[in-house]
């Protein structure tokens, strides 16, 4: 039977490293406890020292000062007694009194004082025996004295035999404060050397922290600060662009794998900067793209705003000449043609007075944010208040009544935010309830760093899905016989809101009447609109407006057509 076959030999496992953290831990716990140590005697002297000191303070010194009121109690009783014999007054007879109670206090708070050793109480008992037989012999018997016999026999007792009698009262009062006071000075000492013991641990743990500080910073300078240094300066040689340097380090196992992972990271961007490279040239050739892509938008917007800005004004001298020969013609013609004929100059008038309200508006639209005068502080109060007054014909002609509350003050343009209340109000009024007086309310309030101004009547509404179209220029949704106007009020609105910064809205939540809320920022700035390349005033080629031009009779109408959509009503006519 051949020999079993030994198991394999175990292989031998290796040391483990001394890593950073574990020398600075093992250091760190050693310094640890040797502290605790010196804590812990620091601790107990301490300790011993406040209870010396408590005992020195709160009972050796309160037992001193009842043996002097003692001391003082004894004198009092003499002074009284004295007192008494020589001037035979009561008063002194109560001092006395007082005196040998303030003895008995002093005497009973020394024995109860835990500081009164055997040695203390056995001398206050001795003052105690002498105090109690001069009063028997002396005090006492010379009161009795003056009270029986008079004065002379009171002194006759209270000579100075009797006072040398008392004096021995006194020594055997200094005898024992002699003993306090030894009592006293063996605690001072034991507080002295307690201190002293403290002072010196406090002295051997500030050398061993500053010993331990030293040696953890030469371990850190040894095995972290210069290895660290070194990797650093790998690292800077590297982010200079000279990637082809291998960074290695020796230090702890931390650091070693810190070198090896930046290393790896140095590969990766080496074999990235072609990728990168070649994206950033993309890049550049997208941007120079885009560039010139935006600078053609910027040329075809400015051109579309100057075709409109200039059409609008190239318009006016062809319907200058138009209305004015119109006119003539109405004026030299009225009543020698036949009536249809009037009527159909009637039309071209009104015509010619529509198209110069479509222009004129169009003309106020495009100028928005372009001729600015700057912002400044405007009170929309006192500017509410100006609306209304050049409103004033209209209101009485609605019998409108016009209130506003809690309007702030705002930075913008006021001759702007003028004619954005006044074309609220005026839509306000227009769109009335044929039945009921018109009521205009405008209010506001602070929601965060905006104020939220509202424009609420009791008109004919707005129906939900119209909230959006009523801002569109030019954009009606009802005939121009039942509302007048050219449909672009409440788009002007839009647009002064949005040059202030701030944003407008119909608030489809409110059923009887409407709504619009709009917000101006607390700190405006204004907001860069379109500017044409026309100019801003009109020019010496424009027609003035056709204010002169007479109204249609009230008898004539306008032949049917399809009507364009006005700024807002309850039905949508198809």
């Amino acid at each position: 039977m051949s020999p079993r076959a030994p198991w394999p030999p175990r292989p031998l496992r290796a040391r483990p490293e001394w890593t950073l953290r574990r020398r600075v831990t093992a250091l760190c716990l050693l310094v640890a406890s040797v502290l605790t140590f010196l804590a812990a005697g620091a601790t107990t002297t301490a300790i011993a020292n406040r209870d010396q000191s408590d005992h020195l303070l709160d009972a050796i010194g309160p037992m001193r000062d009842a043996s002097h009121e003692l001391r003082s109690a004894l004198v009092a009783q003499q002074a009284g007694v004295r007192g008494f014999v020589l001037t035979g007054s009561d008063s002194d007879l109560k001092n006395y009194a007082d005196a040998v109670a303030g003895e008995t206090a002093g005497r009973e708070r020394i024995l109860a004082n835990d500081s009164a050793t055997p040695l203390i109480k056995e001398h206050l008992g001795r003052v105690t025996t002498l105090a109690t037989q001069w009063r028997a012999e002396v005090a006492d018997p010379a009161i009795a004295a003056v009270r029986d016999q008079g004065l002379e026999a009171g002194r006759a007792i209270f000579n100075d035999a009797t006072n040398r009698q008392f004096d021995d009262i006194l020594r055997a009062v200094q005898t024992m404060q002699d003993a306090m006071q030894t009592v006293s000075d063996d605690a001072a000492t034991s507080v002295k050397d307690t201190s002293t013991t403290l002072l010196f641990v406090l002295v051997v743990a500030a050398i061993l922290v500053l010993a331990s500080g030293v040696g953890l910073l030469m371990a850190l300078q040894r095995t972290v600060i210069s290895p660290v240094t070194d990797l650093a300066a790998q690292v800077r040689s590297v982010a200079r662009g000279n990637y082809d340097h291998a960074i290695s380090t020796n230090g702890p196992p931390e650091l070693e794998r810190l070198a090896r992972d930046v290393d790896s990271m140095r590969q990766q961007i080496a074999s990235d900067l072609a990728e990168v490279e070649t994206a950033r040239r993309q890049i550049e050739e997208a941007n120079v793209l885009l560039e010139q892509q935006a600078a053609e938008l910027m040329r075809s917007n400015r051109d579309l705003e100057q075709f409109a800005y200039v059409a609008s004004h190239d318009l006016q001298e062809p319907l200058r000449k138009v209305a004015s020969f119109c006119q003539l013609l109405q004026r030299r013609y009225q009543g020698q043609l036949d009536e249809r004929a009037d009527q159909y100059i009637a039309f071209a008038v009104s015509g010619a007075q529509r198209m110069q309200r479509l222009i004129n508006d169009l003309l106020t639209f495009s100028r928005i944010g372009r001729a600015t005068t700057g912002f400044v502080d405007v009170d929309l109060d006192r500017l509410v208040a100006d609306a209304v007054g050049q409103l004033d014909r209209d209101l009485d002609r609605a019998t409108a009544e016009v209130t506003w509350s809690n309007l702030p003050t705002v930075r913008g343009e006021e001759t702007l935010l003028t004619t954005l209340f006044t074309n609220l109000i005026g839509n306000a009024l227009k769109f009335r309830r044929p039945d009921s007086p018109a009521r205009v309310h405008i209010s506001g309030r602070r929601t965060d760093d905006v104020w939220e101004i509202s424009c609420v009547d009791n008109g004919i509404g707005i129906e939900r899905e119209f909230a959006e179209k009523v801002f569109v220029i030019f954009q009606r949704l009802h005939p121009r016989d039942a509302y007048p106007g050219t449909g672009i009020g409440l788009a002007v609105a839009k647009k002064i809101v949005e040059y202030h910064g701030g944003s407008i809205w119909i608030d489809t939540n409110v059923q009887d009447g409407a709504a619009i809320r709009f917000t101006l920022p607390e700190i405006a700035e204004p907001v860069t609109l379109a500017d044409p390349a026309g100019p801003t005033e009109a020019t010496p080629g424009e027609s003035a407006p056709l204010a002169d031009l007479p109204p249609l009779p009230p008898e004539q109408s306008e032949p049917p057509e399809q009507s364009e959509q006005t700024d807002r009503t309850k039905e949508p006519v198809a």
